[in-house]
């Protein structure tokens, strides 16, 4: 391997320093229980209240509006599951989009079996949802919107707000994934109209298991978790507090550089010179995209085969999302795009952060360049 450059940075981040100075005293000196009383105990608990005002701050939202949880992923199960809950003598219809993340996806899943009506709305091929199919999906039993902010895979960003103004106008809830998001666009959740909001450490600086859900002022949802009461009884279990603190401030961070206008002129410079490659394509929008999303298909390549021989190279990227890289499907993202399943097996997506050089989008232009036409050569379906 000559080198490591990492552009999989959708599927999670290096720490940053930010985030590691913020926790490692909670991991050390400052390690006590924040429900304790003790000095030690009363420290944990003020990093907590203090990180719960940074993650406010951030979003545009008001302190006892932040709840901390373990994951993305739980948040988005808290959200939706409690919502159907607190919900269901109003009705019990749902409205998604066909590109969520699995976490939206399978706990909708889960709902639908308990007697559920989930609507998913079809994505154009830039996977934008049509407001006005939105718009006309709107019941009158019509309960939640759970639409995300921007697509994990092709980085599409979605029109956020203006679907919390059709889910304001219409008295529905509207949830939004902003995990992908968060830190990397500007997020409001005033202006955007959310009542909850999920974002996750891990995927902006921060570390693995530890993420929040923004929960609107007059919002009651009923526990996902129970148990000792932490969270101001929303949200049971000892918290991670060094988690917490590395989350807020790897957000706070990120926010304060926003926008990212040197990596999405990487982006865009990697894009052109990777569609100068026959037969490539770039997925996602081409104009409302998030600033280190680049995601390709190629014809006539498996993805698989293309991310080995990309990490011979020292190259490390993804095909499709990393949450279902053990699957063998093609991902459901490019399938609802409209892409044939021949066409979404050779995918890639190349997710930049600030340390990514000049240098580095030269070489990896090099290499996969070189990894396409070898492929080529190899694979029976091939034609110049």
């Amino acid at each position: 391997m000559e080198r490591l450059i990492y552009l999989d940075n959708a599927a999670t981040t290096r720490v940053s320093s930010v985030a590691l100075d913020a926790m490692l005293p909670f991991l050390k000196d400052r390690y006590g229980n924040p429900s304790s009383v003790y000095s030690v105990g009363r420290d944990a608990k003020k990093a907590i209240e203090d990180a719960r005002s940074k993650v406010a701050n951030a979003l545009g939202a008001e302190p006892e509006e932040i709840y901390f949880t373990g994951s993305g992923t739980e948040s988005n199960n808290w959200a939706l599951k409690s919502a159907a809950e607190l919900l269901k003598g109003k009705g019990k219809h749902i409205i998604t989009s066909a590109i969520e993340h699995p976490a939206v996806q399978n706990t909708l899943k889960y709902l639908e079996s308990l007697g559920y009506e989930i609507t998913t709305l079809a994505v154009s091929q830039n996977g934008q949802i049509s407001l006005t199919d939105l718009e006309r999906s709107v019941r009158s039993d019509t309960i939640i919107i759970s639409i995300m902010t921007a697509n994990n895979e092709i980085g599409t960003i979605l029109p956020a707000a203006e679907i919390g103004k059709i889910a304001k106008a219409n008295g529905v809830l509207f949830h939004t994934d902003a995990v992908q998001a968060a830190g990397s666009i500007p997020i409001d959740v005033g202006e955007i109209n959310a009542d909850m909001l999920t974002i996750s450490g891990h995927k902006l600086g921060g570390i693995k298991g530890v993420g929040a859900l923004y929960i609107k002022k007059g919002i009651k949802l009923p526990p996902l978790i129970h148990g000792g009461g932490q969270e101001r009884g929303e949200r049971s279990g000892t918290e991670n507090v060094a988690g917490i603190a590395a989350l807020a401030a790897a957000l706070e961070y990120k926010v304060s550089r926003l926008p990212l206008t040197d990596i999405a002129k990487k982006r865009d410079r990697l894009i052109t010179e990777l569609l100068k490659i026959p037969k490539s394509a770039l997925t996602g929008d081409p104009i409302n995209r998030l600033p280190g999303i680049a995601s390709f298909v190629f014809e006539a390549i498996e993805g698989e085969s293309m991310l080995l021989m990309l990490d011979h190279f020292g190259i490390c990227a993804s095909s499709g999302s990393a949450c279902s890289s053990g699957s063998l499907d093609p991902s459901h993202v490019l399938l609802a795009i409209g892409l044939p399943h021949e066409i979404a097996h050779g995918s890639l997506r190349l997710s930049l952060s600030d340390e990514i050089t000049d240098d580095d989008i030269d070489y990896v232009v090099e290499k996969l360049t070189d990894v396409v036409s070898k492929l080529r050569k190899m694979s029976p379906v091939w034609h110049e």
